[in-house]
Formats: C-alpha cells, sequence, structure tokens
C-alpha cells in the first residue's frame, strides 16, 4: 500500500542471529553480515521481527556513531558497507609497530643503541658519533612514543585525529 510505512521499511534486524552479551548497561551484540561485524548496543533485550532505530547523541563521537550506522544501514540491504571509518596509513601502522617493539627491548632493559640495533640493523649504527647520529635521536622519540601509548595514549588509535582539535 502506498500509505503503509511498513510496506517501505527496511530489512528486520535480526539481533538473535549475532552473539548476544547482556551487561550493566543493556544489551551487546556482534551482528556478522557479510565479512563485515557490526557491533550494536540495545537497551532491552533482543525481540525477533522487531524494528529498531539508531539513536545517535549529538556528542563528540556522533560522527564516528553516525558513520557506523550508516556502514550497518548498507549492509542490512545488501550493499558494501564501505571503508571503517578510521583506518591508519601503512606509515603510521609501521610506525606504531617500531614504538611497541623499541618500548618492549626498553622495558626488557635494553639501551638505545641496543634497541637501534634491533630496530634497524647493526650496519647503519655507527661506532662513533652515536650520540650524535639521526638514528639515535628516532629511537629515543620511538621508546617515549611507546611509553606514551602504555600510559593510556593508545586511546587516540581509536579516534580519528581532528582539525579543529
Amino acid at each position: 500500500m502506498a500509505g503503509d510505512d511498513r510496506a517501505l521499511s527496511q530489512p528486520v534486524l535480526d539481533l538473535t542471529a549475532g552473539q548476544v552479551r547482556r551487561a550493566a548497561d543493556g544489551w551487546h551484540a556482534v551482528l556478522r553480515i557479510g565479512a563485515v561485524d557490526h557491533r550494536v548496543w540495545s537497551k532491552d533485550p533482543a525481540v525477533l521481527g522487531a524494528s529498531y532505530a539508531a539513536e545517535l547523541p549529538f556528542d563528540a563521537n556522533f560522527d564516528a556513531r553516525a558513520y557506523a550506522a550508516r556502514r550497518l544501514w548498507r549492509a542490512m540491504n545488501g550493499r558494501a558497507p564501505g571503508p571503517a571509518f578510521h583506518t591508519l596509513s601503512r606509515q603510521r601502522r609501521e610506525r606504531l609497530s617500531a614504538a611497541i617493539r623499541a618500548l618492549d627491548a626498553h622495558s626488557a632493559g635494553g639501551n638505545y643503541r641496543v634497541i637501534a640495533e634491533a630496530l634497524f640493523g647493526k650496519k647503519r649504527i655507527p661506532d662513533r658519533a652515536w650520540k650524535t647520529h639521526d638514528l639515535r635521536n628516532r629511537t629515543i622519540r620511538l621508546v617515549q612514543g611507546g611509553l606514551a601509548l602504555m600510559r593510556g595514549g593508545y586511546r587516540k588509535l581509536l579516534r580519528p585525529v581532528r582539525k579543529d582539535e
């Protein structure tokens, strides 16, 4: 019918089909649609055949939530969900990996020269002029970056860098 909203409604989101867990704040479900896992939260338990709506608060995470809701909507309708909201560049992934490796070596008691040799190869580390070599400075920055991640900075990886901050 032309005036019936249910005739135009989207496919039913079956929260019971995914992995559903109860928590203190409500119900959490992981729905696999195609090759993508979608994480959904609900105040109330899932009801088979129920209609659901996305509630998006206008807060600092609105853009990420709206993007995730759109990806879920696209997947429910058989369309490609599109890229993840926040992906790290290859260069950023490599730097994070090096920072974690440097942190591990530093935590194990390695000095900067030993860490640099492990990261960049012994041939690249000079016998003389180590104190002023660029790889020494780079190694120190990697250790400092690893320490910052360990102290809670890893949370920044979950949010994209905003131009207005």
